[in-house]
């Protein structure tokens, strides 16, 4: 068994962090440079950037401030919002980001991730799937979740991974925020379709949850804003619990 990996999610709006509910209702949650500087040194497996208005406003990820984030971490940095192209991810990888995450580019032209795969290596690649419940299925919706689409997440999930996807943020946008626990059985059943890691995201209210996503839910990384930002689970007493009960972490 792969050991799992808990990962801090900087949503970052003007330059700050913000939290929502559902995507929507944002607050403040601090400055991302000191949150993830933080993040790092609390033992924080990899963190992930999303800028997360980038598309909206049809701009570029700030390169400057992923720059200074880079700088005072030493974990894995995933970075998404607003890339384009693979001039966009160039930019972001001398910034020093390790990854990056696509979503709506991705849905808009699915080509982008063979191209950005052969480019950079399917390692590189990170598939953000923004699903929400309709009519008794799962559907993708972008541009930060304002956007529906008619493509079901499980066959978007599957073609990702066919074009070279190396890993699936999957967040449930009914859970975001919640706190009442991640979408167990969507992340089960894409989890065990895909050859490639799944991090589950949206809902995480406790260290049970953890738990439970990554025993029921079989993802390999669980994500988190708002319980790490105000401070409501600390990572080290998470990785203790998660010991506790057998799961394997890094």
């Amino acid at each position: 068994m792969l050991s799992k990996r808990i990962i801090p999610c900087l949503d970052v709006m003007n330059g700050q962090t913000v939290k929502g509910v559902n995507f929507v209702d944002l607050r403040q949650a601090g400055d991302p440079v000191e949150l993830a500087k933080a993040y790092a040194e609390q033992g924080a497996d990899e963190l992930v950037f999303l800028d997360i208005t980038a598309t909206i406003e049809k701009r570029e990820t700030f390169v400057e401030l992923v720059s200074r984030i880079a700088q005072n971490i030493n974990i894995p940095f995933t970075v998404g919002g607003g890339i384009q192209n693979e001039k966009d991810v160039e930019k972001l990888l001398n910034a020093g980001a390790d990854k990056i995450s696509i979503n709506s580019s991705a849905v808009k032209n699915p080509n982008l991730i063979s191209k950005l795969k052969n480019q950079f290596g399917s390692q590189c690649v990170v598939v953000a799937v923004d699903a929400k419940w309709i009519n008794n299925d799962w559907f993708v919706f972008v541009h930060g979740g304002r956007i529906p689409t008619e493509i079901r997440v499980i066959d978007w999930c599957k073609k990702a991974t066919e074009l070279g996807a190396g890993e699936i943020l999957l967040t449930s946008m009914d859970h975001d925020g919640t706190k009442n626990g991640f979408a167990i059985s969507l992340t089960k059943t894409i989890s065990e379709l895909v050859n490639i890691p799944v991090i589950a995201s949206g809902g995480a209210g406790n260290s049970e949850h953890f738990a439970e996503v990554f025993t029921k839910g079989k993802a390999d990384a669980g994500l988190a804003a708002s319980i790490f930002h105000f401070g409501e689970i600390k990572i080290p007493d998470l990785k203790i619990y998660l010991k506790n009960k057998n799961i394997v972490i890094r």
